[in-house]
């Protein structure tokens, strides 16, 4: 594949099994240039965050994109390649695939719960596969699905600039859309769900993708004003608002927690971090990273403060004024951030049939059915069997990986049986560099790394049972992505492959 330019347009065109195809050469989610991606069999993908193309029809095969890109005309002529661009494509930089609408009469019902990727992408497949339907969306939220991710990189963010459709998408496509609405209770035997406000609407089919919401402290102090978790476009701003000029103490050492310190580091005037592990991402990336995020974050002037929880939040005039820590250590702070961890918002679900694990999220298999017929689960609330891990039940609360769920159940409800068989890919921002994940690392038992730590680009491969399992990246790409591809065509990359110092399987550019 190379990237051409078309009367200033770059198009990328690829060569497979001989045939020539033509189609736009940025990525349809963030723009990143597809000729510096992976290209495997009869698509292309992103070396950013993992969206694959078809190269023939310009069609989206795998999230965290969601439009498909225009496709151009090739024509060979005395050994030469031609390739022309409609004017008016010429324009589009994405395309939204062909979609159907409501038919009159149509009485069939898929109700939504949810406001989110799972639901948003299930509502568009619907429609992309011709179901005539009534599609209704119900989330408590104010707002139409938003990009969930942008919230902990820029959180000083105006909501409509993060919107994924506006309203009049919806409108066009026959897609109801309920704000300010939140489930009670579901009876599965009545195929009906009651809401808050009193309201009770009947289903053909349900999507429960309700997510999760951020868990609090359990210690003295935390009703104090700047007390903050991140949850909306709104929280984001207000946490930008509160922090300019501050003391900022931050509890968690999750992804979340070390976007939103990468983000303070030029406003707040201090930036505390409380981790209970020995280092940040500890169970997910492992310790090697996790040293190299202190490293980058510490020479900033965040202070870490490890192996430690706080025990009790002191205020003056009910503002946050200082964080006790178990260690007896006492830090000043003008705002407290938390983010520790997920709660499902499975609790309307207790009483009804549907089945929960023991950690309430709800299980289902991979056709995303729960074990109540005509009701689907997906998002970060389901725990589901992951194909590249042998079908292992896990829970994965990523925005690609809730996006395929999506479009799973919407499938199968119309009866087109599909399995699940995403590869989970992730990524995190960090002073503006970007690190990716791809696959499933857990029980992982040693890594085997390329590039070095000192110079901030390397690549991370997790092993376990002599084959790779996942990969992380800095500076690195495509490698993530070419990791991802492999595993999505069920290729093995053994620990041998990783070990050794040809890294052409990688198609590195």
């Amino acid at each position: 594949m190379m990237e051409v330019e078309v009367g200033h347009h770059s198009v990328l065109l690829t060569r497979v099994e001989g045939v020539y195809s033509a189609i736009g050469n940025q990525c349809t989610h963030y723009g990143a240039p597809l000729s510096k991606g992976v290209i495997s069999d009869h698509r292309v993908r992103c070396p950013w965050h993992g969206s694959c193309f078809n190269v023939h029809t310009g069609d989206l095969e795998e999230y965290p994109g969601m439009d498909c890109l225009p496709c151009h005309k090739v024509k060979i002529q005395n050994s030469k390649v031609y390739v022309s661009v409609n004017k008016k494509t010429l324009r589009q930089e994405k395309r939204i695939k062909r979609m159907g609408a409501a038919l009159p009469g149509g009485t069939h019902t898929v109700l939504l719960l949810g406001g989110g990727a799972a639901s948003l992408i299930c509502a568009e497949t619907l429609r992309q596969e011709s179901f005539g339907g009534r599609i209704i969306m119900v989330t408590r939220d104010d707002l139409l699905p938003y990009d969930k991710t942008r919230l902990s990189k820029v959180m000083n963010v105006e909501s409509d600039s993060i919107l994924l459709r506006k309203m009049e998408f919806f409108h066009q496509y026959d897609i109801e859309v309920w704000l300010r609405k939140e489930a009670l209770s579901v009876d599965t035997d009545k195929k009906t769900v009651t809401f808050d406000d009193g309201s009770v609407q009947r289903y053909d089919q349900l999507l429960v993708s309700t997510g999760c919401r951020a868990k609090g402290l359990d210690v003295p102090g935390m009703k104090l004003d700047n007390v903050k978790m991140l949850e909306t476009p709104e929280d984001a701003r207000q946490i930008h608002a509160a922090c300019l000029g501050c003391n900022v103490v931050l509890v968690g050492t999750s992804f979340v927690g070390m976007e939103v310190a990468s983000y303070l580091i030029d406003k707040a005037s201090s930036i505390t971090v409380i981790g209970s592990s020995e280092l940040p991402y500890q169970n997910t990336l492992g310790p090697e990273i996790g040293k190299v995020t202190m490293m980058i974050l510490s020479e900033k002037n965040v202070r870490f403060y490890m192996n430690d929880n706080v025990t009790e939040v002191k205020g003056v005039d009910g503002k946050v004024k200082e964080v006790v820590l178990k260690s007896g250590k006492v830090i000043p702070a003008d705002v407290l951030i938390v983010g520790i961890g997920i709660i499902p918002n499975s609790e309307f679900l207790r009483g009804s049939k549907i089945q929960l694990d023991s950690r309430n999220f709800v299980l289902v298999d991979k056709y995303m059915r729960t074990n109540v017929p005509d009701v689907f689960c997906g998002g970060d609330l389901a725990t589901f069997p992951l194909a590249m891990a042998n079908d292992r039940l896990v829970n994965i609360g990523h925005w690609q990986m809730a996006q395929a769920h999506g479009r799973i159940a919407a499938l199968n409800m119309l009866n087109k049986p599909t399995e699940l068989n995403s590869v989970p890919f992730y990524w995190t921002v960090l002073l503006g560099k970007t690190i990716r994940y791809a696959g499933y690392g857990e029980g992982y038992t040693e890594i085997v790394m390329k590039g070095n730590f000192e110079e901030r680009k390397f690549l991370a491969l997790y092993i376990k049972n002599d084959e790779v399992i996942a990969a992380a990246s800095l500076n690195y790409d495509p490698a993530a992505s070419a990791v991802a591809e492999r595993f999505a065509t069920g290729k093995l990359i053994t620990k041998k492959e990783a070990q050794s110092d040809d890294l052409s399987w990688l198609q590195l550019s």
